[in-house]
């Protein structure tokens, strides 16, 4: 889960609008039951009226309601500086960015850090080093020497080289191209209007689609690593670029089905049950028992919904289209209110 500012630190954002906290943490007010962004230009309550939550879905399931002026459930676009320093790495993985250098750029560092922290799972440091690795396991991939890949990427060092890939991928780079045949899971991070996402993706598909804020998230990114056999890195890949593309038409009602590839491996089991979600029709619902009905195997309820709550494809396995028997909409990893949401989004009926 996210972790939290300092209380004073939040607070003295929150009454500053400071925009660049946005994300990073929401404010509920006590007394008009709604929550905020840090950059919200509503009149700011008491401090002893204001609590503080660090995703948007804990101060719904706290029973809050988003404010209307700022739109805390939107998706917060990222401030400039944070935008300038993401395609600066993109275009040059290879040059480090240092703390001295954002300072002398009129930057926090402590703030770029959580910024990074809360929007990608990375410290600004560790995210360019990922980037530098990530890059460099790339050029092994496509045949270069080691000495290439270290100095060529930003590494002063090849021991500095070594014990950062084998923080990151588990492994020594030579042993890591060998086994895995040169290959890792790529990594994006995409935003949408129920919060951003984290995506994988291999040359078969796309392995990974979540809610940054899913609790079972690390779980289930464990669960990814010994499933597909490869270790993970932010890079692009053709496959994330379209999967971008194709949610931005979803959630604008604008697509019902997905093209990119999916590769999703697991149990015999498992691998049933989501196949049988994705033949589940967009905007239309079906229970456990009406799933496992269609398996064959009518007494599998509970194993059905075990299983559905292992999906680690949101929405492209439309896991949030399978309700209760008695008509509820049940639970779901990314949270109810995103499950209603996204049934709101395909009209489908709803209690």
């Amino acid at each position: 889960m996210p972790v939290l500012p300092p209380i004073s630190v939040m607070d003295t954002a929150f009454r500053q609008r400071d925009a660049s906290f946005d994300g990073l943490f929401f404010a509920a007010v006590t007394t008009t039951g709604i929550f905020c962004r840090p950059s919200c230009p509503a009149r700011k309550p008491l401090p002893e009226h204001t609590l503080f939550y660090p995703t948007a879905a804990e101060a719904l399931f706290a029973g809050y309601r988003p404010c209307q002026r700022c739109n805390p459930l939107a998706s917060s676009a990222d401030p400039e500086w944070a935008l300038d320093l993401v395609s600066r790495v993109e275009s040059a993985p290879e040059h480090r960015i240092r703390d001295t250098d954002l300072m002398a750029e009129g930057l926090d560092p402590a703030t770029v850090r959580r910024r990074f922290q809360a929007r990608y799972g990375f410290s600004f440091q560790a995210y360019q080093r990922a980037r530098r690795l990530a890059a460099a396991f790339e050029a092994i991939k496509a045949g270069a020497s080691l000495d290439d890949a270290v100095f060529d990427h930003g590494f002063e060092s090849h021991s500095g080289f070594r014990d950062a890939f084998a923080r990151l991928f588990g492994e020594p780079p030579g042993r890591a191209a060998k086994v895995h045949g040169g290959d890792f899971i790529r990594l994006a991070w995409i935003d949408g209007p129920l919060g951003p996402l984290v995506a994988g993706a291999v040359d078969e598909g796309i392995c990974l689609l979540e809610f940054t804020d899913r609790r079972m998230l690390e779980s289930q990114a464990a669960m990814l690593r010994t499933r597909v056999g490869l270790p993970a890195a932010p890079s692009p890949h053709p496959h994330l670029e379209r999967l971008e593309e194709e949610l931005g038409e979803y959630f604008a009602g604008k697509r019902s089905v997905f093209g990119v590839p999916v590769y999703e491996p697991g149990t015999s089991f498992q691998e049933r049950v989501w196949a049988a979600l994705r033949n589940i029709p967009y905007g239309q619902t079906c229970s456990y028992g009406e799933l496992a009905r269609v398996l064959g195997d009518p007494a599998a309820v509970r194993a059905v919904a075990q299983a559905n709550g292992r999906n680690r494809i949101a929405i492209l396995v439309p896991c949030h289209r399978v309700i209760g028997a008695d008509g509820g909409l049940g639970g779901y990893g990314g949270g109810v209110w995103r499950k209603r949401r996204l049934l709101e989004i395909e009209g489908a009926s709803l209690p």
